[in-house]
């Protein structure tokens, strides 16, 4: 059956429960791939980044990457989990045209981590804890571009390009034990999810986990059960939704998808379905009645992978603080909000201001720099904030030239202008465009009373009590002086000249 019209999503959630299941594919930032030496550099010329091995030619045999273990390690051991003292590869048949050995080196039955648990934080603070059910390692597949169709999908393509230079790189997929108990909250706690595991991998220097790149992707099952049934409902799964917002648009569309079908007296199909970014909906793909017979056996060109306990031990003292607690150290040490911090990790600036104030600078001048100004232009610059040609030192620099009053912030920002458009240090951009604040009481004073002279209904009000008037005065002088001027002791000085108690 075919819906035109969904639910709406209140009245999904008043009749049924959402149950989620999300599984995400990190590529791994190892040098060479998962079993052969072929380099894994992103960009090369298509097909440059082969050999017999990840083109399955007959007669050539895999090696494990060590560092591709290590990496798996890691992240089973920050992610809670048990850890195999012994686990096999096994081989996944299927026929896809991006796979060239037309099956796939992965694990099955015996994962190298297993049975653990990542805890994420709402945008309110509240704490959600999302279990793990298995990361295992396996290799990606090639990639396929379709030609001449105008979705860019094989239907109606003309012919398909295929490039084996990913195929071999070594992945690790994530999958969570079935996700209940978030109500209306699932699309919220699957972004949140998924920006915890990225931040977790970041953490652990294992990946990039850019979800634009194709770095980090997710599969999204979602079924909904009626209230008060303990049997899950049949499931739908999103496949490869690669940023956090689709993610959290995905699971909301789904709920409303499946409840419109379920009131509507149909089953739902168990399928694979394409997520649409440019209007938030997704449409079926491939149907999954039954569960796929890929005919799993084990590898027998590879030896069983059995972690040495010294080895895992010693993997986990080296584990870094993991980003949640470390997120939640820094909020206390910067006196902000649950919902201020979670500001601060969306933009991307909480290494930033880390390094800022490691570099000297006050925790609050380093976030209102980060968060203000300069997230202001990488908005308008479509970059993310770190890729700005500022370095956390110059911020910190910039920070201290305003708290020793060498600087205003309308000075300071035409300072951001200069380091930002490569015209050197902050110090440097200080002097090139004469940008300290006039302070010394010669020329602060000739420009204050040029401005009383030139405003003398504005000075009588001051002469008569009305200090507020002041104002206007201290506005003169900031103009005349091109913004330079010491506003606080310039009011001062107004006042002294006319004569009036300063009530403020």
């Amino acid at each position: 059956m075919t819906v035109t019209e969904l639910v709406s999503y209140d009245d999904a959630l008043a009749s049924y429960d959402p149950v989620m299941g999300l599984e995400v594919h990190v590529e791994l930032g190892t040098r060479t791939k998962m079993f052969c030496g072929c380099a894994t550099t992103l960009g090369a010329e298509p097909n440059s980044q082969t050999c017999p091995t990840c083109l399955g030619l007959p007669g050539a045999l895999p090696v494990v990457n060590a560092d591709g273990v290590a990496s798996a390690l890691r992240i089973g051991l920050a992610l809670n989990c048990d850890i195999a003292e012994w686990c096999r590869f096994a081989r996944k048949n299927y026929f896809y045209p991006d796979m060239p050995k037309n099956f796939q080196t992965s694990q099955y039955d015996e994962p190298i981590a297993h049975d653990g648990h990542l805890d994420v934080q709402l945008a309110d603070g509240e704490v959600f804890r999302i279990g793990i059910e298995r990361a295992h390692m396996e290799e990606d597949t090639g990639k396929s571009t379709h030609v001449g169709g105008a979705t860019g999908r094989i239907h109606g393509a003309s012919h398909s390009l295929l490039d084996y230079n990913r195929a071999g790189i070594p992945l690790i997929e994530i999958v969570t034990k079935p996700i209940t108990g978030a109500g209306a909250r699932a699309p919220e706690v699957a972004r949140a999810y998924v920006a915890e595991l990225r931040e977790v991998i970041r953490s652990l220097g294992v990946s990039e986990a850019r979800m634009e790149m194709g770095q980090l992707r997710c599969d999204v099952n979602l079924s909904l059960r009626p209230h008060g049934r303990e049997t899950f409902g049949t499931r739908s799964e999103t496949k490869n939704v690669n940023s956090l917002r689709s993610v959290e648009r995905a699971v909301r569309f789904e709920i409303q998808r499946h409840a419109a079908v379920l009131d509507a007296g149909e089953k739902i199909v168990q399928e694979t379905r394409h997520f649409h970014e440019e209007n938030g909906t997704t449409t079926s793909g491939r149907i999954k009645e039954e569960a796929e017979d890929y005919r799993y056996f084990p590898e027998p060109d590879l030896v069983p992978v059995a972690p040495a306990l010294e080895w895992v031990e010693r993997l986990r003292a080296e584990l870094p603080e993991m980003p949640l607690a470390r997120r939640n150290r820094l909020r206390g040490e910067w006196d902000i909000s649950a919902h201020e911090m979670q500001s601060v990790l969306n933009a991307g600036a909480v290494d930033l201001i880390v390094a800022t104030v490691e570099a000297g600078a006050d925790a609050g001048a380093a976030r209102k720099w980060w968060m203000g100004e300069l997230a202001r232009r990488a908005n308008e610059q479509g970059v993310d904030l770190g890729a700005l040609p500022v370095a956390p030192e110059q911020v910190a620099r910039i920070a201290a030239l305003v708290a020793e009053g060498a600087l205003n912030d309308k000075l300071a920002r035409q300072v951001i202008d200069g380091v930002l458009a490569g015209e050197g240090s902050p110090d440097e951009v200080v002097e090139k465009r004469g940008l300290r604040i006039v302070s010394d009481e010669g020329a602060l004073g000739t420009a204050v009373d040029e401005a009383i002279a030139g405003n003398p209904a504005v000075a009588d009000k001051v002469r008569a009590g009305k200090v507020a008037a002041a104002g206007a005065l201290v506005g003169a002088v900031m103009k005349a002086t091109r913004g330079q001027a010491d506003a606080a002791r310039a009011r001062e000085l107004i006042l002294e000249r006319l004569g009036a108690a300063d009530a403020s």
